[in-house]
């Protein structure tokens, strides 16, 4: 217990899970409010805005199938990010790991030597964008076990590779004769395409996949002991070492699992969507990065990361009313996904403490030395 001035600060050993849903609607809030000043800034109504984005997200019939159009990749790079976070390795890679399955799945489609039979051409595409997605992510995983590089910076580059690494392939050797002006491969086969609900952009099997990973991530951290060692290892790093767990193994199979998880994500959108390879702003609308937003929100669940997702789907549809209605600049999305992110990283202190306002007893008993407590946050010699 620490004092600073009326108020009491303790450390929560374990914040029960109704603190934990509160916290993050509350920084929730906070971002819609913060976001209404950016309404007011270019004249528009915060109350008017908010009042047009429900109307053309939640209400409207043609939204809704948009909603899960766009929840189905962030739910496949959240829940890989989900893993990814709980072994503490901080994966900022995703974007990257889905247009590297994009790219893998468009080989089997368009470039292999053969042709694949029509009943197989999916599942080899799906097999493909995981170990694409997969093998993007090694990179950065052998760096941090072998030379301690931070994962953070090498995951980020990655990204960057990725994407000009498309750029390259759909202006030059992979650009269809068809496509003349455009920066485009050809069209996939029939036996490449993935089915969609009728009327919709809802591509069922990638859909059916995400829920199938989230269910097993799911049942992997809580009954196996890769999940015990994931969650030992993410919550007290010495105490995994102690236990005789090894962190090298425990982080690159967080990290293929990740990585793959995205690469699906890749699949279903070259394969659902688009039909071809092209331009990697138009694949992934920057999926990887709100998948960031999916997974912190979710806590560490795998199976919160479907309803996070779902959230994050209303947001990117929110962008689009918002250009279209309400004639917001194209990235207003970007900044809507940046405030979420931030007011929830500023909320994490009130994750793990609880402050209380007690004046009269700090009339009555003297105040500690500040700092004096390793409990208290914000402080030196405090454990964070």
């Amino acid at each position: 217990m620490s004092r600073v001035g009326p108020f009491e600060i303790e450390r929560r050993a374990a914040p029960p899970w109704t603190w934990v849903l509160g916290v993050s609607l509350a920084a929730i809030g906070v971002a819609l409010l913060l976001a209404g000043v950016i309404f007011w800034s270019h004249g528009v109504s915060p109350i008017r805005a908010y009042g047009v984005i429900v109307r053309g997200t939640l209400m409207s019939a043609r939204a809704l199938p948009e909603i899960g159009r766009n929840a189905i990749p962030l739910m496949l790079a959240g829940v890989g990010l989900v893993l990814a976070f709980r072994a503490q390795f901080w994966n900022i890679g995703a974007e990257g790991q889905i247009l590297a399955g994009a790219t893998a799945a468009t080989g089997v489609a368009l470039f292999l030597p053969f042709q694949i039979p029509a009943p197989w051409m999916l599942p080899a595409m799906f097999a493909a964008g995981f170990v694409g997605g997969a093998l993007w992510g090694l990179l950065p995983t052998v760096l941090r076990l072998r030379l301690s590089v931070n994962e953070v910076i090498t995951t980020l580059m990655m990204n960057y590779i990725a994407l000009y690494l498309v750029q390259w392939l759909v202006h030059g050797p992979w650009k269809g004769p068809e496509m003349r002006g455009f920066a485009f491969t050809n069209a996939f086969p029939p036996g490449g395409i993935i089915p969609v609900i009728a009327g919709t952009r809802i591509h069922w099997p990638t859909l059916a996949l995400g829920l199938a990973l989230a269910a097993g991530s799911a049942l992997l951290l809580s009954r196996t002991r890769l999940g015990f060692e994931i969650r030992v290892q993410g919550e007290s790093p010495e105490a995994a070492r102690y236990a005789g767990i090894d962190p090298a193994r425990t982080t690159l199979v967080v990290m293929l699992l990740a990585g793959g998880a995205a690469g699906l994500a890749g699949v279903g959108e070259v394969g659902g969507i688009h039909h071809r390879l092209l331009d990697p702003t138009q694949i992934s609308l920057g999926y990887g990065y709100a998948a960031i937003i999916v997974a912190w929100l979710a806590r560490g669940s795998p199976l919160a990361a479907i309803v996070t997702a779902v959230f994050l789907g209303v947001v990117f549809s929110a962008g689009d009313v918002m250009r279209v209605g309400l004639q917001m600049p194209a990235r207003v999305t970007d900044v809507f996904n940046g405030l979420i992110l931030f007011c929830l990283i500023g909320s994490e202190r009130l994750m793990h403490y609880r402050v209380r306002w007690a004046p009269a007893r700090a009339a009555r008993e003297p105040l500690p030395v500040v700092g004096a407590d390793s409990g208290a946050p914000g402080v030196s010699g405090g454990d964070g």
